[in-house]
């Protein structure tokens, strides 16, 4: 009997022992803290019908836990009063050309001499629908009437990126207030973006859905080709 307990301990420690381990180690500072944020004073909409005066919102570790006027404050909670502020539910349009400007398509002169690479000069790829060093914030701009527009159908933020090309480079997350452009930016590169579309490029290539995958397929031949050249006027970084 005692060796049966005996055994059935150490089976429970080892287990729990076990469950402690770690599979990788953390990158950077530790911080084994629970983030836990309250916003209090606020005016809260609950829905569409519920509202709620000096409410408070507590979100924990990205999720929201509690709204309402009688929340208690958790125990090492980062507060924030926001007195004069109002909290509601939004969406998030997650493909929008929102203060972008518009990309205007080229049509094709048949009888022309054919356009064989990029007219963009600079270190770009020779044909213009690739557009990885798109970045959608330098160009972004705030935009107050579409910005209503879209607030009036519920988002309070999109993912914009500029529609053109078949690589479109990367897109910025900005909220839709009427505000400095520093300001409602979120993210500035938020993601990349990819379409079948040719966009602005006048040149005549690709002309369909599978010109498009096999120039794209190629594009990341070519960066892998380079990258491993070890031929350092193709690869200076090569050593």
């Amino acid at each position: 009997m005692c060796k049966s307990i005996l055994s059935l301990a150490f089976f429970l420690f080892i287990i729990g022992f076990s469950r402690a381990q770690e599979t990788f180690p953390v990158n950077g500072v530790r911080d084994d803290r629970i983030k836990v944020y309250a916003f209090t004073n606020a005016t809260i909409f609950r829905d569409y019908r519920t509202k709620l005066e000096k409410a408070t919102l507590i979100i924990r570790e990205g999720k929201v836990v509690a709204v309402g006027t009688g929340s208690s404050i958790p125990k090492g909670a980062i507060v924030q009063d926001l007195s004069g502020k109002t909290i509601y539910p939004a969406l998030v349009d997650i493909y929008s050309g929102y203060g972008l400007p518009e990309v205007e398509k080229r049509s094709f002169n048949f009888f022309a001499t054919p356009q064989m690479e990029t007219n963009k000069k600079g270190p770009f790829a020779w044909n213009q629908t690739i557009r990885p060093e798109t970045n959608a914030v330098t160009e972004f701009k705030v935009n107050d009437k579409d910005a209503e527009s879209l607030r009036v159908q519920g988002f309070e933020a999109v993912l914009s990126h500029v529609k053109d090309g078949i690589a479109r480079g990367s897109s910025v997350l900005v909220l839709l207030a009427s505000d400095a452009e520093q300001n409602v930016v979120i993210i500035d590169k938020a993601s990349a973006h990819y379409s079948f579309d040719r966009g602005s490029s006048s040149q005549l290539y690709p002309t369909s859905i599978m010109g498009s995958i096999a120039l794209l397929r190629q594009t990341y031949y070519d960066v892998q080709w380079y990258k491993n050249s070890t031929d350092r006027s193709l690869n200076p970084h090569y050593s």
